[in-house]
């Protein structure tokens, strides 16, 4: 069973009934050459005490699906590759709001990647193979949901651009939706306005519509029944008992300026409520069964009610946690400098939010080589995000970077890369690492900040500095509040996530997440106009610590230097078997970086000495016999019918017997030595480059010069 639909000469496929049918929903999305399978099975029975939907998206591509093998030892794929990781978390955002209240089966959705083409498109097919799979199930869900990718070439919009299109284009926003509204936006661009990322996405939902009214014909063809969700009783009743036993406390407890404080107090509460509540009176009342432990019952209760209060107290009465206005922004501070040795470094707090941002320049030897379904990739920028757990005043192990840390890293990268210059403008690799050292929220757009004064410290010409900042929503029936600068409360029992960082100019980057059905333009809106005034604000305000690149790196930060030589001198630098450049490297300690076919060579190093001695001993390599020059060289070999004399490194020429005196000269070896030191001009350079050399010119022209002078 397939439906069909052409979007830019191409037919969007959804085919189902053929692939995996032992699966709750099993889909095959096809467009053009690419064909991505997508998969969803849940677990018969649900699970007790969960207060989140139980779902997991993998987003796997298959090495095959372009015709590769993969590297490494055992040419096989491993774990999640970064790319992997952050299609998963694309794919998950827009489909876990869809499921309803109170569903708590274990869910798994799969896409793999089974065939590759040069369409650009695997990402969007997931997310829309994902929701068809979930459509057809049985699984309860309020979709479908669809994606479209937006580019932008000369002021016009485009519709899933290929390679070619994505790389003109000035926009790239992925948008997903459900067929009244948009649940998720993710993207960067090149400073562009609010209103034109607006616009964006009205052009998007357009052609979102189409996509959801084809998910909805493959459902009316072979859709399966939805189960009944199986709800535990008892939730109502648990919450109004916990009114009833802290009701009075809430206030005093939720509106402590401080999180560790807030928390406490909270935690506090919780344990008087599981202390009064987790009784055999009251289990036998509430499920007939005095030894049924509903501590998770509990504790969920409590968060709703904690969740129901802070809202209201939003909507109705105007007050946040902390106290702040809806368009209030934390108190801000900003230091650079701070680590000695560090090339470039900045501490950035706001409120509770601390990240301590460090950047590193390096080589071309560090670029990070990327395997991917479309070849290698040479990345010259990275940004890295570590999520501390005393950020938070937890204890935990520190192990290898989750996909949430993935997933920040990644957007504050993208934040920054349209500022980073080029590799010609400076000719360095940029590693950027933020430790997060306290979280109430907005970590990864505090990450945005304190990496701009990082990179500004370490002497990085960037072209305008950027800042980031998280809006949330409370929507309560017809009202709603925008809220700029969110805590982590705020988003945990917020509608919304949505994080813009953007230059003076305009957005470079951008996500959006919901927690309800959808968001009308109007909130859109309104989100952009405050997330703008706070970005200016911020910008301001780290202005006063730094406005711009500093002028000089870091002293321990390595100096890169160009040299221009012609293309066929590399095999001189580089000698046999690189004997040349190793000894060179051997000697002077540098790092030396060949361009073979440009003719560029990079001697980089923290010492200056060091690196122009390597200059000067790459420019003796190099550098041609000049006609009609006298050269100082040494006498390398002595032949019947002359010498050979090495006028500079690596360039020889023949001083034939004539042209060593005036005089008639019956052996050379009476006249000249091996080793010796003579003055000798170029009198000739042949077309094959074969230099002649004169030591009776050379000797007769100093002669004169020193008559001259006297």
């Amino acid at each position: 069973m397939e439906v069909e639909l052409e979007i830019k000469g191409k037919k969007l496929v959804l085919q189902t009934g053929i692939f995996a049918k032992q699966t709750n929903g099993s889909v095959l999305a096809k467009y053009g050459d690419t064909y991505v399978l997508c998969t969803v099975v849940a677990e018969k029975t649900p699970k007790e005490g969960l207060d989140f939907v139980p779902l997991t998206i993998d987003y796997q591509e298959k090495a095959y699906s372009a015709g590769k093998i993969p590297g490494g030892f055992f040419k096989r794929e491993g774990k999640p590759t970064d790319r992997e990781i952050l299609v998963s978390r694309l794919i998950d955002r827009p489909v876990r709001p869809l499921f309803p209240d109170g569903f708590n089966y274990e869910t798994q959705g799969i896409a793999s990647v089974l065939s590759y083409g040069d369409e650009n498109i695997a990402d969007i097919l997931s997310i829309i193979g994902i929701s068809s799979a979930l459509t057809i199930s049985d699984i309860p869900f309020n979709g479908p949901v669809a994606a479209v990718r937006v580019g932008m070439v000369e002021e016009e919009f485009i519709l899933n651009p290929d390679n070619d299109e994505a790389e003109k284009s000035i926009l790239n926003l992925v948008v997903a939706g459900t067929e009244e509204a948009v649940t998720m936006v993710e993207g960067g661009a090149a400073e562009c306005s609010e209103e034109t990322l607006v616009e964006a996405l009205k052009f998007a939902h357009t052609h979102i519509k189409k996509i959801i009214a084809l998910q909805k014909k493959l459902q009316q063809l072979s859709g399966k029944p939805k189960r009944e969700i199986i709800s535990l009783n008892g939730d109502e009743e648990i919450q109004k008992a916990i009114l009833n036993i802290i009701g009075g406390k809430i206030e005093n407890a939720l509106f402590l300026p401080k999180k560790v404080e807030r928390q406490q107090a909270l935690d506090e509460l919780l344990n008087e409520c599981l202390q009064n509540l987790n009784t055999e009176e009251f289990r036998q009342k509430l499920y007939g069964n005095f030894d049924k432990d509903i501590s998770l019952e509990i504790t969920n209760a409590f968060d709703k009610v904690i969740k129901k209060f802070m809202r209201e107290s939003i909507v109705k009465k105007g007050i946040r946690a902390d106290g702040r206005k809806s368009d209030e922004i934390r108190p801000i501070t900003c230091m650079i400098g701070i680590l000695p040795r560090v090339h470039g470094s900045a501490l950035f707090t706001r409120g509770e939010t601390q990240a301590l941002v460090a950047t590193t320049l390096g080589t071309s030897e560090d670029e990070q080589k990327v395997d991917s379904l479309e070849g290698e990739i040479f990345k010259t920028f990275m940004l890295h995000y570590n999520f501390l757990p005393f950020s938070v005043g937890e204890v935990k192990p520190l192990r290898a970077p989750g996909r949430r840390e993935i997933g920040h890293g990644y957007l504050a990268e993208r934040a920054l890369s349209y500022v980073i210059p080029s590799k010609d403008e400076f000719p360095y690799t940029i590693r950027v690492v933020s430790d997060i050292l306290e979280s109430n929220g907005s970590s990864s757009m505090a990450t945005v900040c304190g990496a701009t004064l990082s990179l500004m410290d370490a002497g990085v010409p960037i072209k305008a500095p950027v800042a980031g900042v998280a809006m949330g929503l409370i929507k309560e029936g017809d009202k709603t509040v925008v809220l700029t600068d969110i805590l982590g409360m705020e988003d945990h029992y917020g509608d919304m996530d949505f994080k813009v960082a953007g230059t003076e100019k305009g957005i470079t980057a951008f996500q959006m997440d919901v927690k309800i059905s959808g968001i009308s333009y109007e909130i859109f809106k309104k989100a952009l106009k405050q997330a703008k005034q706070a970005r200016l604000f911020i910008l301001k305000k780290m202005a006063e610590t730094i406005s711009e690149p500093k002028k000089e790196l870091s002293l321990y930060a390595p100096r890169i230097y160009k040299i221009q030589v012609k293309p066929e001198k590399i095999r001189d630098i580089i000698g046999t078997g690189g004997k040349v450049i190793k000894g060179i490297i051997e000697e002077t300690g540098v790092k030396i970086d060949i361009e073979d076919k440009e003719g560029i060579v990079k001697i980089a190093s923290s010492n200056e000495s060091a690196a122009q001695k390597a200059i000067e001993i790459i420019k003796g390599i190099t550098q041609e016999a000049e006609l009609g020059r006298i050269y100082m060289g040494k006498v390398t070999r002595i032949v019947d019918f002359g010498a050979f004399v090495e006028i500079m490194p690596g360039v020889e020429g023949l001083l034939h017997i004539s042209q060593i005196a005036d005089k008639r000269i019956q052996k050379v070896s009476e006249v000249l030595k091996t080793g010796e030191q003579i003055p000798v001009k170029v009198i000739e350079i042949d077309e094959l480059g074969r230099v002649r050399l004169s030591r009776k010119e050379a000797l007769r022209e100093i002669e004169n010069r020193t008559a001259t002078k006297t």
